[in-house]
């Protein structure tokens, strides 16, 4: 199979959906790989390291599309990169479609095959292609919660951790899985007092399990919900619901009732975000402000740590890049029921149910689309 790599294009965004150690993982199965000029160049991969991995370089993306039978990236396609699509080729990466109505349509209207990172499963219920970015934005989002707080940045101007004498910022995580487990790590670690509140309880048991009391376990109810999110200095919204938009849990009226200079990170902004008054920024302009409230919002916040998130993210796309390229999509969605989940769209019709459901089409079984 001939394999793409696009360079990304998408506002300061340097990952690449492949580094030359997976691309030479896939020449050593007989595959061909396509890379773009300068595809890896953000994260410090020279042409010379691509080719010397066994890929040929491309000059543009065009070039790219036009060769490729399958396109292998990190985030969703844009506008110009959709319209490249062609019937029959295999689009491996985040697609966040619930959120995203004129993607859906372009992609439908292409009739490529359309497997998405953030749906694919595992055996133990989990989402093995969203865990690495999970675990970097949620470690990232206490960063960027810290900087919000700053006063030069229109924060309340509070460190985190406070200083002896000085009470800590009251950190609140909405949402106690892989985003909200690793918020928790480094604002425990930076001293902060901690709440994650979750509605389920085999997660504010191992929440507890992992820190004691170093975080209030909170279960969530809008009574519990409402009252920490007001006391709060940063609220970290860290909610998911595989491959459907992401419920508003923060109201206009909470964040209208906040304390002055607080601050909001929502990192469920990728499927459309967890805060009513939240809208995607970008790592250029990656803040504002509602009712005195700092919103960082930056729908791509593991491309400002590309180096990290691009080498953690082919540790696990990887295997599944490996076998939709010997076996071909049809084999190996059906090999595969894992990665099957993962297919959003194909040759026109949506096979996701989450994204059918949030944009109104008709869903029809992977399995089912698959085959016919």
């Amino acid at each position: 199979m001939i394999i793409g790599v696009p360079k990304e294009i998408k506002n300061h965004e340097y990952r690449v959906g492949m580094v030359p150690a997976s691309v030479r993982e896939l020449i050593n199965h007989g595959h061909e790989v396509v890379v773009e000029i300068n595809a890896g160049i953000g994260i410090g991969f020279t042409d010379q390291d691509y080719k010397d991995a066994g890929a040929s370089i491309f000059n543009t993306a065009s070039d790219i599309f036009a060769h490729a039978e399958m396109i292998v990236k990190v985030k969703e396609p844009q506008a110009v990169e959709r319209a490249m699509l062609r019937e029959g080729q295999i689009l491996f990466t985040y697609l966040h479609l619930a959120p995203d109505l004129p993607q859906t349509e372009d992609l439908i209207k292409s009739k490529s095959i359309c497997i998405a990172y953030e749906t694919v499963t595992d055996d133990l219920g989990g989402l093995p292609l969203l865990a690495p970015m999970s675990e970097v934005a949620g470690r990232m989002s206490i960063q960027a919660g810290a900087q919000a707080l700053e006063k030069s940045n229109a924060g309340r101007g509070m460190l985190l951790g406070g200083v002896p004498g000085v009470e800590p910022a009251k950190v609140v995580i909405i949402g106690g899985g892989m985003v909200g487990n690793n918020a928790a790590k480094m604002a425990v670690g930076m001293g902060a007092d901690v709440v994650v509140l979750d509605r389920n309880t085999n997660v504010l048991r191992r929440l507890d399990d992992l820190y004691g009391n170093k975080i209030k376990a909170v279960y969530s109810t809008a009574d519990a919900l409402e009252k920490h999110v007001l006391e709060a200095d940063l609220v970290i919204g860290g909610v998911l619901i595989p491959g459907a938009a992401a419920p508003k849990l923060v109201t206009k009226e909470h964040i209208k009732n906040m304390k002055s200079g607080s601050a909001i990170v929502d990192v469920a902004i990728d499927q459309g975000g967890c805060i009513e008054t939240s809208h995607a920024t970008t790592h250029a302009d990656p803040t504002f402000i509602v009712d005195d409230v700092v919103h960082y919002c930056v729908a791509n916040m593991p491309g400002a740590v590309p180096l990290t998130s691009t080498s953690a993210l082919n540790n696990a796309t990887l295997p599944y890049i490996i076998q939709l390229a010997n076996k071909g999509y049809v084999q190996a969605l059906l090999d595969n029921k894992h990665l099957l989940n993962g297919l959003n769209v194909i040759n026109g019709q949506v096979t996701c149910k989450s994204v059918a459901d949030n944009l109104g089409f008709e869903f029809v079984e992977p399995g089912v689309a698959l085959i016919n």
